[in-house]
């Protein structure tokens, strides 16, 4: 029975990666299969320019915070090459040749540059990072919750209801207060709220509008800024992120060796056309081929309108999940820009090319909360590619020398925004002018920065879509807006990585803790698989 396996996992993302590597690791026998030619998915390290083969750069994302410990130790991953490099600080030049600097672990750099901007806001701060820890504490472990089914009278469901309310008694009176203002109020009303100067929020505007097709004006934003700012990378300091040794290949690579060491089957090449439905059971997969591959469990990590609506037919689901998977919103206006350049960039406001500690960390672009609104309006509201986009860029060669042949650096740049609907076509001529205009912006602040780009590349939502499957260009599967989260996420009761077939799991970015390379998701599917045939062993 060389086509019939334990398990078969759809997708090889670090999601897929993830979820096979713990089937295997259980004993069973496992396949993962990924469309692509190779494994990774958006954590990928790849070289675009055939005229520098040597120059390789972080592809799509671009630095590591959210993964949590259980799931590094779990697959050994740091055995099998999973290294993270904490990085500087969050650094913004402005056009009045004034910087500010915001380190993770150090109060006293951080008070001397706000300062610069606003005595009161430098004295706010250390009060406003103790707030955000506090809700973070009783938050952060609730993303390794497995959703409850609210609203379902049944006991079992009431009692696991019961469980999310007690997990967050922490929280008190006004801490609950202070969590629903997180999910319904915008970035721009939370900050104005503790801050006055536009240049200290400007900073903290960017965690609140990654990857988001919202401006920071807008609902919700508040929740996003939360997401992005609960993790670490093992430094203990809440909000920081790194860089993986290799880039973020090395993620997706350390997943595949740790899956193949316990066992499982990883196949590239082989797309899957349907899922297998006997008598409303999953069992197993069809490939492009013809192949068809059994199994008693499937588990898919790709994106839910692809996996729902294409892999099975409509009258193999219930109505109500079919409906509310098409509503599934998963816009983007994300463009991710990769330079090489030959030199660092030498800032007015903090001179020279050497080697800085504002060279290692994130090298925003982002002069204020207005700033980030106007771009995110611009693809909106007048359906163009900002004029002045926002930009969350770092320069991960300046610590890790991996990447690139000594001397030259990648300066990988996460931008928005550009209209929804350019994931429908390429956009190639728009999309190298809004190129253009970021590194305009950047070197209106660095004056050597134009004159040191060797090469770029400009991948915009049609370029998200169609190499990686991600509807829309939308890097989490899904918004994270307040109606898509939690027991939301992806529609009411199938928050829990179950889905309305039997043996059929859901571990992509569009469930719970989805948002950011953290394998949550994959990990919660084979979590739930396992409780399940270890229920039915137990019924016969």
């Amino acid at each position: 029975m060389a086509n019939a396996y334990d398990a078969v996992v759809i997708g090889g993302g670090h999601n897929g990666l993830i979820s096979g590597g713990l089937f295997a690791k259980a004993g069973a026998r496992t396949v993962v299969l990924e469309a692509r030619d190779k494994t990774g998915g958006a954590a990928d390290t790849s070289a675009p320019w055939s005229e520098h083969p040597d120059f390789r750069v972080t592809t799509y994302s671009y630095v590591m915070s959210l993964m949590p410990p259980t799931i590094i130790k779990e697959l050994q991953l740091e055995r099998h090459g999973y290294k993270v490099t904490p990085f500087g600080p969050y650094y913004q030049a402005f056009p009045d040749g004034r910087s500010i600097k915001v380190y993770a672990d150090d109060a006293k750099k951080n008070f001397e540059s706000i300062s610069q901007f606003s005595k009161k806001d430098a004295e706010t701060m250390p009060t406003w990072d103790a707030w955000l820890s506090g809700v973070a504490d009783v938050m952060g472990p609730l993303l390794l919750h497995v959703p409850p089914k609210v609203g379902s009278m049944k006991p079992s469901d009431l009692l696991e209801q019961l469980r999310v309310v007690w997990s967050a008694r922490g929280l008190g009176v006004r801490g609950v207060g202070d969590v629903t203002r997180l999910f319904t109020m915008s970035v721009t009303d939370l900050l104005d709220d503790w801050f006055e100067s536009d240049e200290i929020k400007a900073m903290l505007t960017i965690n609140g509008v990654i990857g988001t097709w919202a401006g920071p004006d807008s609902p919700g934003t508040a929740y996003v800024m939360l997401h992005h700012s609960i993790g670490d990378v093992g430094d203990g300091h809440l909000g920081s992120w790194g860089y993986q040794e290799g880039g973020m290949g090395g993620v997706s690579d350390a997943c595949r060796r740790a899956a193949e060491s316990f066992g499982a089957e990883i196949r590239t090449g082989a797309r899957v056309a349907r899922i297998l439905v006997r008598g409303g059971r999953a069992v197993g997969v069809a490939l492009d081929s013809g192949e068809e591959i059994r199994a008693p469990v499937v588990v898919t990590t790709i994106h839910p309108q692809i996996a729902f609506l294409r892999l099975l037919a409509p009258n193999e689901l219930p109505a109500d999940f079919v409906r509310d998977i098409e509503n599934w919103r998963t816009r983007s206006g994300v463009v991710k820009i990769n330079l090489a350049i030959s030199e660092l960039p030498d800032f007015i406001a903090d001179p020279g090319k050497e080697l800085q500690d504002h060279h290692t960390g994130s090298v925003e672009l982002c002069f204020s909360p207005q700033y980030a609104e106007e771009a995110f309006q611009d693809a909106h509201l007048f359906r163009k590619g900002a004029e002045r986009p926002f930009v969350d860029g770092v320069i991960p060669t300046t610590l890790d020398k991996t990447l690139m042949p000594e001397g030259v650096h990648n300066f990988s740049m996460f931008t928005q925004w550009v209209p929804d609907d350019w994931a429908e076509e390429p956009h190639r001529d728009e999309l190298e002018q809004y190129a253009d205009r970021v590194i305009d912006l950047y070197d209106s602040l660095a004056p050597n920065f134009k004159a040191s780009v060797i090469a770029r590349q400009v991948l915009g939502p049609y370029d998200l879509e169609q190499e990686l499957g991600l509807i829309g260009g939308n890097i989490f599967h899904g918004e994270l807006s307040v109606d898509q989260l939690f027991h939301m996420r992806p529609a009411p009761g199938y928050a829990d990585y179950r889905t309305p077939i039997r043996g059929l799991y859901h571990g992509s970015s569009a469930t719970h803790a989805g948002g950011g390379v953290c394998g949550i998701p994959g990990w919660q599917a084979f979590r739930q698989a396992k409780r399940d045939r270890m229920l039915a062993k137990r019924a016969q």
